[in-house]
């Protein structure tokens, strides 16, 4: 086969997923610090890599009273985007064009090709669900619902939100026999229980079902409102607003345009509805339901284009085209402002810059506080030697500040829309200890 043909068939197979991959990367080179909820993954994947088969090392104890994470996770993290962007391989059931439209709605979101690259519990749980909705596409419906068990058992219990509606839907469409899905799901949750409570009580040294005791901690105590909480219609409101973007009034139309789409689509919204009850909401939550929504706006993008040369289809294609541009101009600005939310991690980063090794003269420490370690720091941050958010602390002489992202503001005049940024992070210095890097420190 020539190679030019070679190059051409490797495309047509693997270029959408190289297109987001790449731009998932491009998130994850220009923001490698992680936030206090990717932290706990973060911190417990550097054990493993440095500390190994030394269990006594690990840091069990860094975040005391949050409830332990399976180590199994940080295991197959790797493995996640892939399995992400193979769902994405909608071309048999809904054409070619279909794809195109839902790549290129997925390119223009941020949210989700971002979460990607954070090593979340749901993100590690996202993998099984796009393998799932992979095989519910293609008519394998007991291998769905094996990962969707897999996925509650191991990774986020509150896939089973998820998996009962589309369960259910199995059983009324008669795409399954209950008894054959009944052994199914049995023998799988089976063995994924045993699986993780034999490594993970291995790993924490003590008997423990770690998904288990995050239902018990969130949806029976109901401590997860300790975080905060919001409306009930928050998610319909303001995360998936944010997070479609264009795909959101697309993915209403897919329901109406294709007959086969609200089969998809209804599990998908129950899920986001049950998800409602529970007081505590962030986007991450329900970070599942966007694969399916953007299929339902790809197959309403396609059958507006199709259409676009008709009177009125013209001005529908054409208000679509402007809310693609709107689109990717807010994924822009929201990637400007996460950019600049990890100030902890460039405060530290700068400060390795400033004292490196050959200039320090005995040993430096620095005290880490709350927001510091919520806002950029973890382990891998450390370099030759360990290293507030407060603008001055007693007994200290505050030896340079870093900025972060406040607010987006509207102005008058070019460009509309303006990035605030303000000091957030401050270096202090013990006024009682020797400055063994005798720099001129620009202060605060």
């Amino acid at each position: 086969m020539p190679t030019d043909t070679k190059m051409a068939k490797f495309l047509q197979s693997y270029g959408y997923d190289l297109i987001l991959g790449a731009i998932a990367a491009i998130y994850v080179v220009m923001s490698p610090y992680t936030k206090v909820e990717e932290s706990f993954n973060v911190q417990s994947m550097h054990d493993i890599l440095y500390h190994r088969h030394r269990l006594d090392s690990y840091d069990h104890l860094e975040f005391p009273g949050v409830v332990p994470r399976t180590f199994i996770a940080r295991l197959v993290l790797g493995c996640i985007i892939l399995s992400t962007l193979r769902f994405f391989r909608i071309q048999k059931k809904f054409g070619p064009q279909v794809e195109s439209f839902f790549v290129l709605l997925t390119s223009l979101q941020f949210h989700f090709l971002f979460y990607c690259t954070r090593p979340l519990p749901n993100i590690l749980a996202l993998g099984l669900v796009n393998l799932a909705y992979g095989n519910w596409l293609k008519g394998n419906f007991y291998s769905a619902l094996s990962f969707l068990i897999f996925s509650s058992v191991i990774f986020r219990c509150d896939v089973m939100l998820l998996l009962g509606p589309i369960g259910l839907e199995f059983l009324l469409t008669r795409s399954i026999s209950f008894w054959k899905a009944l052994k199914y799901c049995v023998g799988t949750a089976v063995v994924a229980v045993g699986l993780t409570i034999s490594v993970d009580s291995i790993m924490w040294k003590k008997f423990v079902w770690p998904e288990f005791e995050v239902f018990w901690f969130n949806s029976i105590l109901n401590r997860s409102s300790d975080w905060g909480t919001h409306s009930i219609h928050w998610y319909f409101t303001s995360a998936l607003p944010r997070s479609l973007l264009v795909a959101y009034p697309l993915s209403l139309l897919g329901t109406v345009f294709d007959r086969r789409v609200p089969f998809l689509i209804l599990p998908v919204l129950s899920f986001v509805i049950l998800y409602s009850k529970l007081p505590h909401k962030e986007l991450r939550f329900i970070i599942s339901s966007v694969p399916m929504l953007n299929l339902s706006a790809a197959v309403a993008a396609s059958r507006i284009y199709n259409n676009r040369k008709k009177t009125i289809w013209k001005l529908v294609n054409m208000v679509m085209l402007a809310l693609f541009v709107i689109s990717a101009g807010c994924t822009i600005v929201t990637f400007m402002a996460s950019y600049n939310n990890y100030p902890s991690g460039y405060a530290l980063k700068r400060l390795h810059q400033i004292s490196h090794p050959a200039n320090v003269v005995g040993e430096e420490w620095v005290h880490i506080d709350t927001f510091g370690a919520m806002n950029g720091i973890s382990r891998f941050c450390e370099e030759a030697f360990p290293w507030s958010e407060h603008p001055s602390v007693d007994g200290y002489k505050c030896l340079f500040s870093e900025e972060g992202f406040d607010r987006l503001e509207l102005r008058r005049g070019f460009p509309p829309i303006v990035l605030v940024k303000r000091a957030k992070v401050y270096v202090h210095r013990n006024r009682k200890k020797e400055d063994h890097l005798h720099k001129k420190w620009p202060g605060c």
